[in-house]
């Protein structure tokens, strides 16, 4: 942009910023997707389908790509998962016409692996007593009120219902984390092994958000063949979602992780804020815009939008690991 139209631009700033023509999208995505498929040598889509919006999102649009009788869902409920996705995700199925779906709880699986010990271990050298009856998650510092630095509590309830907040060591913070993100792992373990058997090829189901600040588990959900919403915030995803007829309830749901025992939600686990207002600060950072226009359109003063700014590029920093493939002594030429 030149300087005046960056201008004229930040004069008008709002969430319209980030308005799709949701039937172009989905074309656009679509004839991607198909491309894809034939580039690959794979004949459908396999994704595990958790009740959210996004993976909800993706399964409309792999059944436009490839025919509803050519995608595959599956359900991969754990010991800590709300009952309530698994019946969301089956709702999507049957909305999208997908009759072939399979339920895989993984909740053995990651019970042998000693997923659940591992984490409880952890959790009990700041909570000796911890244990059946009781429950837990990790949350962040307010970006917004916080010096920079992205500092991480642990929050457990005991039996009675009474939570505690503790500030976790380095070496409990990631022994918890390191445990859980064996249940990404397993379940992209199980997408692969249906893809397998049937020639799909995998889907991934992360928003542009996401995908940007590396919300997603290396070699588990960021795991895929093919991600057709990477580029959409989520405010667009929402745009896809009603145009797509996603049923009301999931579009009415908030954005959780389902990922730990007690109910938490993407904002007090990884971002500063609630996605619409995310969005128009990433947006805002993308292009270039002032600080005061994202301030005004995100209802934030220009200090909290720099720091929600110093927030994402240090997520940013932090994981850019997660996008790198194995890294080489020196490029293989005959297959680069």
């Amino acid at each position: 942009m030149t300087h005046h139209s960056v201008q004229d631009a930040a004069a008008s700033f709002s969430s319209t910023a980030l308005a799709v023509d949701p039937a172009a999208e989905t074309e656009r995505i679509v004839a991607a997707l198909r491309a894809q498929l034939r580039s690959l040598r794979k004949r459908g889509l396999v994704l595990g389908v958790s009740g959210g919006v996004d993976s909800s999102v993706c399964t409309a649009l792999a059944v436009r790509a490839a025919g509803a009788k050519n995608v595959l869902c599956v359900f991969m409920p754990e010991n800590d998962s709300d009952p309530e996705s698994l019946s969301l995700g089956r709702q999507v199925a049957r909305t999208f016409g997908v009759d072939d779906s399979i339920v895989e709880d993984i909740g053995p699986s990651l019970q042998a692996m000693g997923c659940y010990e591992r984490r409880d271990s952890f959790i009990r050298q700041l909570v000796p007593n911890y244990g059946p009856g009781w429950a837990s998650k990790i949350v962040i510092a307010n970006a917004l009120e916080g010096d920079g630095y992205n500092i991480s509590f642990l929050v457990v309830q005991d039996p009675e219902g009474r939570q505690t907040k503790l500030r976790m060591t380095p070496e409990v913070y990631l022994g918890i984390v390191a445990a859980t993100n064996m249940k990404q792992r397993t379940r992209k373990q199980i997408e692969y092994y249906h893809a397998d058997r049937l020639n799909f090829a995998v889907i991934g189901t992360p928003n542009r958000l996401e995908y940007d600040q590396g919300f997603f588990v290396k070699n588990g959900d960021g795991a895929a063949d093919v991600k057709p919403i990477a580029h959409l915030y989520k405010s667009q995803v929402y745009e896809l979602a009603a145009y797509l007829g996603v049923p009301e309830e999931i579009r009415r749901r908030p954005p959780t992780t389902d990922t730990y025992s007690l109910q938490q939600t993407q904002e007090e686990f990884y971002f500063s804020l609630p996605y619409d207002r995310m969005d128009l600060c990433l947006y805002g950072l993308n292009h270039g815009m002032p600080a005061s226009a994202v301030a005004a359109a995100a209802a934030l003063t220009e200090e909290q939008v720099q720091r929600v700014w110093a927030d994402i590029a240090t997520k940013r920093k932090a994981t850019r690991y997660l996008h790198l493939g194995p890294q080489l002594v020196e490029t293989v030429a005959e297959i680069a």
